[in-house]
Formats: C-alpha cells, sequence, structure tokens
C-alpha cells in the first residue's frame, strides 16, 4: 500500500512547524518567531484508524526570510513536495492580513500542484474561532483551497477538525489502512497470516544497493530486469520494486535512492530520494540497511538505523563489499557495527559481496526468521510466567508490584504492562526487560515495543 505524502506549506511564519509537532504529537519540527528558521522537510509518519500518511514540515515560500543566501533552495524544495503531494495543507496567519508571499504561494499551488490533489486552507493562530467569519473574504480572493479551518498550533484548538480533514481528503482518494488480520486463538506461538515480505533495502548513496537486489536475482530475472547499477552516487532517484523467488517463495525487494544529506547544487533531486526513501521504509515490513564494509560507519548511517527502529520495522545489516576480508577481518568488522551501533543490537548483521555474491543468498534465511518473529504472539499465560520470574528480587519498584502483562494486537510485537504509576516506570527498567525477553523468546531482527498503563 502507497503511503500517501501530506506537505504543509505557506510563507514564513505561519506556524507550520508548530502545527506541524501538533499533528505528530511530538516536538520534531524546529519553532522559531524568527522566519524561515525550517529550511529542509521534517516528515513523520502519522498513524490513524482510517487511513496511515507521510506528513511532510516544508520552508517558508514567497520570501520574507532573513537569510536570503538559502531562500531559492528552499523555495526549490518546497515546490518539489507540493508536485509530490497527494493532499497539500496551505497555512496562513490569522493575525496577519494576507501578503504578497500568501499570494505567491497560492498561485505556486494553482500551477504546480496536481490537479485531482486537494488544497485545506489552515488559518492559523485563531485563538477565537468566532472571528473566522470577519476573515473568510479575503481568504476567497486567494481561490484555492477547500475547506477552509480556523486552528490555533500555539493554544491546540481546531486540530481535530483538520486532521479530520486531512483523512476525509485521503480517503476520496482511495487510500486506506493496509489492513492485518490476527489469529483469533491462543493456544500456542502463533503467527499472522501474510503476504509476500517487502524489504526495502536503504542506505548511504553507493554503498551497493542496487547491485545486491541484482545479486539475490535469479541468471534469467538478471539479464531480463537488472537494477541500474553506477560507481555515481544517486544514480537511484527513485524507489522500484523487484519482485524475487527463492525456494518457491516470493520477495519483493524495494530499492531507494541513497538517504543523504541535502547538497545545494541539486535540491530537488535530494529531496525526492529523502522522500521517496522515507516512504519505502514506512511501506516495509523489513528494512536492510545495507553498510559499506570499507568505510567507517557514519552518523547518517546512525540515522537511517534509529528511522528503521521508529518506523517498528524488522531489521537486517547488510555490510557490503567484505569479499577479500579475511577470519580476523571480518569479525574486526562485525564487532565494530556492534559497538558503533550498539541500539540495533536486535538486528541481525550479514557480511556479503554484491560483486561476487558471496553471503548474500543467507539474506532470505535471515529474512524468513526476522518475519516470523515479527508476526509471532506469545500466549497470554508464558508471557505473565516469564514476567513473573523475571521482576522477582529486581529492583523496579512499580514493574515489581505488577501481574499484568499482555501482547497486543498489531506490529511490530508490542507489550503493555499494568502498573499503579507509568510516570514512575524508568526507560532502563524497560530495557532490562526487552533484554531478557529477546535471550527468552524469539525476536531476533525485530522492533520491541513497551507500553505501561495504569491499572
Amino acid at each position: 500500500m502507497h503511503l500517501p505524502l501530506v506537505a504543509i506549506v505557506g510563507r514564513p511564519n505561519t506556524g507550520k512547524s508548530l502545527l506541524f509537532n501538533r499533528i505528530i504529537g511530538q516536538r520534531k519540527a524546529i519553532v522559531s518567531d524568527i522566519p524561515g528558521t525550517t529550511r529542509d522537510q521534517v516528515a513523520s509518519k502519522v498513524e490513524t484508524d482510517d487511513v496511515d500518511y507521510l506528513l511532510v514540515d516544508t520552508g517558508g515560500m514567497g520570501g520574507g526570510t532573513t537569510d536570503t543566501d538559502f531562500e531559492d533552495d528552499v523555495e526549490a524544495q518546497s515546490r518539489l513536495a507540493i508536485e509530490h503531494a497527494d493532499v497539500i495543507v496551505f497555512v496562513l496567519s490569522g493575525k496577519d492580513d494576507l501578503t504578497s508571499a500568501d499570494h505567491a504561494v497560492a498561485k505556486v499551488l494553482r500551477t504546480r500542484k496536481r490537479k485531482h490533489v486537494p488544497v485545506i486552507v489552515a488559518v492559523n493562530k485563531i485563538d477565537n474561532p468566532a472571528k473566522i467569519d470577519e476573515l473568510l473574504p479575503q481568504y476567497y480572493e486567494l481561490g484555492i483551497g477547500d475547506p477552509l479551518i480556523p486552528v490555533s498550533a500555539a493554544h491546540g484548538s481546531g486540530f481535530g477538525m483538520l486532521e479530520d480533514a486531512i483523512v476525509t481528503e485521503l480517503k476520496k482518494l482511495h487510500f486506506a489502512k493496509a489492513a492485518v488480520s490476527l489469529p483469533t486463538g491462543q493456544a500456542g506461538n502463533e503467527e499472522l497470516a501474510v503476504e509476500a515480505p517487502r524489504i526495502a533495502v536503504v542506505g548511504k548513496p553507493n554503498v551497493g544497493k542496487s547491485s545486491i537486489i541484482n545479486g539475490l536475482m535469479s541468471d534469467p530475472q538478471r539479464a531480463t530486469s537488472p537494477r541500474i547499477v553506477s560507481e555515481i552516487p544517486g544514480t537511484t532517484r527513485d524507489a522500484g520494486d523487484t519482485v524475487i523467488r527463492h525456494n518457491e517463495h516470493d520477495y519483493i525487494f524495494v530499492d531507494t535512492a541513497g538517504i543523504k544529506k541535502k547538497k545545494k547544487e541539486t535540491p530537488g533531486l535530494e529531496t525526492l530520494a529523502y522522500f521517496r526513501s522515507i516512504q519505502a521504509i514506512g511501506n516495509a515490513d523489513i528494512v536492510v540497511l545495507v553498510l559499506d564494509g570499507t568505510e567507517p560507519i557514519t552518523r547518517q548511517d546512525k540515522r537511517i538505523a534509529q528511522m528503521c527502529i521508529e518506523e517498528g520495522k524488522g531489521l537486517i545489516l547488510a555490510v557490503n563489499k567484505s569479499d577479500g576480508m579475511g577470519l580476523e577481518q571480518k569479525k574486526n568488522t562485525v564487532n565494530d557495527v556492534q559497538l558503533t551501533l550498539p541500539f540495533c543490537r536486535f538486528a541481525s548483521i550479514i557480511l556479503c559481496s554484491a560483486k561476487s555474491r558471496d553471503g548474500l543468498l543467507k539474506l532470505f534465511d535471515l529474512i524468513e526468521t526476522v518475519q516470523r518473529n515479527r508476526v509471532r504472539r506469545i500466549p497470554t499465560k508464558d508471557l505473565r510466567n516469564w514476567y513473573s520470574e523475571t521482576v522477582r528480587g529486581q529492583p523496579m519498584d512499580e514493574l515489581a508490584r505488577s501481574k499484568h502483562i499482555t501482547q497486543a494486537d498489531g506490529l511490530p510485537p508490542t507489550f503493555v504492562v499494568f502498573v499503579k504509576d507509568p510516570k514512575k516506570v524508568k526507560v532502563s527498567e524497560l530495557k532490562f526487560l526487552e533484554r531478557r525477553l529477546r535471550s527468552t523468546f524469539a525476536f531476533e531482527g525485530t522492533t520491541v515495543r513497551w507500553i505501561t498503563k495504569k491499572n
């Protein structure tokens, strides 16, 4: 299922980033009174009961910032977001009269967005919704956007209507939430009935992502439909699906453009690559993060890994270009990966070579293992027995007093512990539980989530 893109656009300092933070429920975009603070898009997946979507916060358009050196760059990226959005939220400031920049943004929307894409006008900074009637005439002068919704990002009012409007427009475009059906019985270790798993192959440019997919293909398939491979970083500009059959099972591999920091020379292509890669991760069941075995792990590698974990995906770390390594060097490489990515301890590591195809076929076995673990459900009785044994005698007041734990529906595997005061539960205590859980049950390769609820 394609993850739709919802873009927040508008001139600088209308409160776009604060509105973005309100919708996603956490402080992710930089908020400032200085026009032009948001220079790059910030994206986050939003989950609702009816449809999930990728929400993108863009930099201000139409001028008006104090940093003119970056205005053209930021506007180019914002225009790209408009061209690829499925729904657009056009943010205006209810405290100001319409400006030439507002009219400039409206003109871009009329000329650059796809014809079927709806525009929702969010009039921000409206502390008193009754005032919206006085302001309606000037907003209708823009000639774009319906519905028109008054909101206050600072106080949180109007967001229910805005969020409902976004979902309504996406449903009109026939976007829907991917349904996941869980087994009803609890007799044993049960698994979800799943179709062919989607595997997103991600990483920095030029680490060998396309070459790995080529190497996984059979000789006849590789001869007819190979992925484009080049030594030039960024050859793959979009995400593409490749169905590979192995041992009578189908696997859907998604080759993504390399995720890297924006470069001023090619803002459009880099931004599109970023959008498509995030969407591929969001749509995937399992992510294969390709690392270059000849180079140290970078901050960008860590950011990509963290993104996969935040999205709750299965994770495999594929260290490419390992051909020519001796046994000692391979051992040191694995140790380096574990030390540099300590938050990925649950992920399986595979040393491989796309060039020689050495170790590549082992990837299918790892994918099968990770997929099984992602959909496993532990019977409640076994889970409670494990929990009782684990917390007994441990210095964790709230968790030690709890007797009720259950596995929630959905993916990734999520465990709910009922306690008297969830605020007193420490993150370190939940990490301890996760380590013990993984040592008892088979959850290699998959993210595990914890929820504490009040009794």
